[in-house]
């Protein structure tokens, strides 16, 4: 039986999802009606300790916050498990703790530690086989249990084109679900990873960052099954925020903003007010 990630691919075919911090981002993703999410660690490191992608945040911060997050919602989600956080048997405890908490699969990277965000500058690689102990570990602490797994290589800028290729290969051969080569820095290295990458394989469109970003029917033409803009949302909020708090600072009021902000009722829909409201009912009713 497919897993829930490859259900989704199965029926969608190639898709765009969104990368989510939070349960409240996951649960607008949910609603936006996205059959897919995926909890991005540049976004979390950001939001939960307000730090850079740079190999800052731990294996349990991020392993708590997938919990938070697919318990809030009912799509698959995909979770960032950096590079495993240590070797083979660091590998095995991430994969085992995030199953646990309900996630639907990771991405796995080949990073030497600490790690830092995919389009920035000075990532270094480990060893080609030690790479691939890992990615061995994880599918075997997966064993029958639903979760796909995501080879991640960022040997592209570290090594070069062919060792980035080579290596999603071998990940694939040794039991891995899909690939994703990080940051082409051209839309010609963009089309070689689409057309050379086992399938399915990922896009990851990040706003200015080192990879062009283009739409999602020519992704396709291109090969790419899963597109991914992990820090959309992210940005997005931050940019929302920067404006009605300085609004709220320069003016000493949130008045006119009103196009800006969810209104009250909303709101409370969205985190499920209601049904709070109706379980308290019930139960109140019963006491008595």
């Amino acid at each position: 039986m497919p897993s829930r990630v490859q259900h989704v691919i199965d029926t969608h075919g190639s898709l765009v999802f969104p990368g989510v911090y939070d349960p409240l981002s996951a649960k607008i993703a949910e609603r936006t009606g996205f059959p897919l999410a995926f909890i991005s660690g540049y976004a979390v490191a950001a939001t939960l300790i307000g730090e850079p992608d740079l190999g800052l945040l731990t294996q349990t911060e991020i392993i708590d916050r997938a919990r938070q997050v697919c318990r809030a919602v009912h799509i698959p989600v995909i979770v960032d498990a950096d590079t495993g956080y240590g070797n083979a048997l660091n590998v095995v405890r991430t994969v085992t703790e995030l199953i646990a908490a309900g996630a639907a699969g990771c991405f796995l990277e080949d990073q030497q530690w600490p790690k830092r965000c995919g389009h920035m500058e000075g990532k270094r690689v480990v060893d080609r086989q030690e790479y691939l102990e890992k990615i061995g570990a994880a599918v075997e602490a997966r064993g029958d249990q639903d979760f796909f797994i995501v080879a991640r290589t960022d040997a592209l800028a570290a090594v070069g084109l062919d060792e980035a290729l080579t290596r999603v290969d071998a990940a694939r051969a040794a039991g891995a679900d899909a690939t994703f080569v990080e940051a082409p820095g051209s839309r010609q290295e963009l089309a070689e990873v689409g057309r050379r990458a086992p399938k399915p394989t990922v896009a990851n469109m990040v706003e200015h960052g080192r990879t062009p970003v283009l739409p999602h029917q020519q992704l396709v033409e291109m090969g790419f099954d899963l597109v991914l803009y992990p820090v959309t949302g992210l940005y997005a909020a931050a940019h929302a925020l920067t404006t009605v708090y300085g609004q709220l600072h320069e003016q000493g009021t949130s008045a006119g903003s009103d196009d800006r902000l969810m209104a009250f009722d909303e709101f409370n829909d969205l985190i499920g007010v209601d049904e709070k409201y109706a379980l308290a009912k019930k139960w109140s009713k019963d006491r008595t």
